[in-house]
């Protein structure tokens, strides 16, 4: 066990070694200073010319959202006849099928939402050029768009008073030239020395232990599976992700792809302090994101090394831990620690089955994207962060009787408004979901549908209610892992989830994005004895607790619902 916790212990040193340089690095390459990767200008240059952009046109924060959106609107229509008539397209060497539409609306949503919630089974749901040409394009692109949308928050308090944020377009391309083109290229090359597959072959077929006729597929995964995890994306290229031997071979590709998942997001935050000038400010948010991450971790280990209560009362031996759905070549501590990373960033891969962890593993799971903000994704994980600091900025204003301000700017009512609609997005959209599944579940269970309700839930009992609240929550933090008991792929929870991921996306990159252009906009008030300044131990404290407060409060009665009450009753 020792040996089992020192690997997640160098897992995250050797995170933090590679995320705080690379913070470095991102904030010279968005605040346009020289840096080693400027060999790929001409590069850059040739894809603005074909595309017809200038890149050193000045946006405010309303002509970058409309570009954000206005692309990623293209994507969706694109994407979605592409996987409708994939089954007529070349590079289909097993025959798989096209989509029906309402798949193929939730699926093309869900990527180019960076969520890759998969209601299709990775290698038997799309084809290979399927998962070139929308899949792994979408992840790059995905990816890109919540790092640019980040960078537009960034200049905003970059400069004193400014409604000047920057060209979209360069923050975009740069992100996939000088970041995640390069890091998956690298990546790559690990998981194909290691034995993921590269190959555009069909189906191998060998004679198992048994006896029995086995056919495995394969195809150029290893590329896929690089940017699924540097970009915060998860999709799998095979519908077991990376509990798939030949998707994660051994303990190396494992380290390599936890550590490529949790790099971009640190990063990030370290680039925000050294970009707006308030580097104390980058390690205060660092250090709240961090200790909400080890909160959930430590009770997590704990849950799945202590193994299961029910077992135990049987006189069945748990010396490993929990087992179950647990890969035999990772085990249940570092499975635990991918557990608590996938779900606080928005990665959503998984290397064990969340479905069989025990029932406070799930809590914890459920929580982490509630909260959605102890390191996030790509970007949006500090733009989700902002709108708990706003919060915490507004109460603390009151309780010293003064205006609240944040990096000089005053926060009045507009940015309030803004911060409290966000704040209450999540709650509404995942309480909400769950609530109209339970009903058309417990009240309509035997509708004359193709997949009658009924039929949805292999554990009708709690468990099944925490499998109902943990699809909607991963659609709404676009997370994408799921609790695997729940059969998802029906009309219901493919058009629900769909629309959750759609709103759950842009309202909470759009919000954060249009406070931070309002405060850029206003006059810079220079700091006195009285300001509240944020880059305070104490202030990240009133961070926290209003993180702590505000999901407490949304949350706690679904968590009692589900798996709270599945753990007690487990203790009978």
């Amino acid at each position: 066990m020792n040996t089992e916790l020192l690997g997640i212990l160098a897992t995250f040193l050797l995170t933090l070694v590679i995320a705080v340089p690379l913070g470095k690095y991102l904030a010279k390459v968005f605040a346009g200073e020289r840096v080693w990767t400027d060999f790929l200008k001409p590069i850059e240059s040739a894809i603005y010319k074909l595309s017809g952009i200038n890149p050193k046109e000045e946006m405010n924060w309303k002509q970058h959202m409309k570009a954000l959106l206005t692309i990623n609107l293209v994507w969706l229509v694109y994407g979605f006849f592409v996987l409708i008539y994939q089954d007529k397209l070349p590079l289909n060497p097993d025959g798989n099928p096209g989509m029906t539409p309402d798949l193929s609306f939730n699926t093309i949503i869900s990527f180019v939402v960076n969520c890759d919630l998969q209601h299709y089974s990775g290698e038997s749901g799309v084809t290979y050029l399927t998962q070139h040409v929308v899949m792994m394009f979408l992840m790059f692109v995905s990816c890109a768009t919540g790092i640019a949308a980040a960078v537009v928050f960034f200049k905003a308090f970059r400069d004193k008073t400014s409604v000047k944020l920057g060209n979209f377009w360069e923050f975009f391309v740069r992100s996939i030239t000088r970041l995640l083109l390069p890091l998956s290229l690298i990546m790559a090359l690990v998981l194909a020395f290691n034995g993921t597959p590269t190959s555009y072959e069909p189906k191998d077929q060998f004679i198992s232990l048994q006896g029995d006729t086995v056919n495995v597929s394969r195809g150029p995964a290893a590329g896929m599976i690089a940017i699924k995890h540097l970009g915060t994306n998860g999709g799998g290229w095979f519908g077991a992700n990376s509990a798939h031997p030949l998707e994660n071979p051994n303990y190396i590709t494992n380290t390599v792809v936890l550590i490529a998942q949790m790099i971009i997001p640190i990063a990030m935050v370290v680039a925000f302090g050294i970009f707006v000038r308030r580097r104390k400010l980058g390690w205060i948010i660092f250090g709240v994101m961090t200790i909400g991450m080890f909160l959930l971790l430590i009770p997590t280990v704990n849950s799945e090394l202590g193994g299961n209560a029910a077992l135990a009362k049987m006189g069945i031996s748990q010396s490993t831990g929990a087992m179950e759905g647990k890969e035999v070549r990772f085990g249940p501590a570092i499975s635990a620690y991918w557990s608590t990373v996938t779900t606080i960033i928005s990665t959503g891969s998984v290397n064990s089955m969340h479905d069989s962890t025990m029932p406070l593993t799930g809590a914890w799971q459920l929580l982490g994207m509630m909260v959605n903000s102890f390191y996030g994704g790509c970007g949006v994980g500090i733009l989700n962060y902002f709108i708990y600091l706003i919060i915490a900025v507004f109460i603390s204003g009151l309780m010293v009787g003064r205006t609240p301000e944040f990096l000089g700017h005053k926060v009045e009512a507009r940015e309030v408004k803004i911060a409290a609609l966000i704040t209450l997005l999540s709650p509404f959209l995942i309480l909400a979901g769950t609530a109209v599944a339970s009903f058309i579940f417990t009240s309509h269970g035997d509708a004359a549908w193709a997949v009658q309700p009924k039929n949805w839930l292999n554990n009708p009992g709690f468990h099944g209610f925490s499998e109902m609240l943990y699809e909607v929550t991963s659609a709404n933090a676009n997370n994408g892992s799921g609790f695997e008991g729940l059969g998802d792929n029906n009309v219901l929870w493919n058009v629900l989830t769909g629309f959750v991921l759609l709103i759950g996306r842009f309202l909470p990159i759009i919000g954060p994005v249009a406070i931070a252009g309002l405060l850029g906009a206003k006059k810079f008030i220079p700091e006195s004895a009285g300001t509240l300044k944020p880059d305070t131990l104490t202030f990240g404290l009133m961070t926290f607790a209003v993180i702590v407060v505000l999901n407490a409060l949304s949350y706690f009665p679904a968590l009692a619902l589900g798996p709270l009450a599945e753990y007690f009753t487990m203790l009978k």
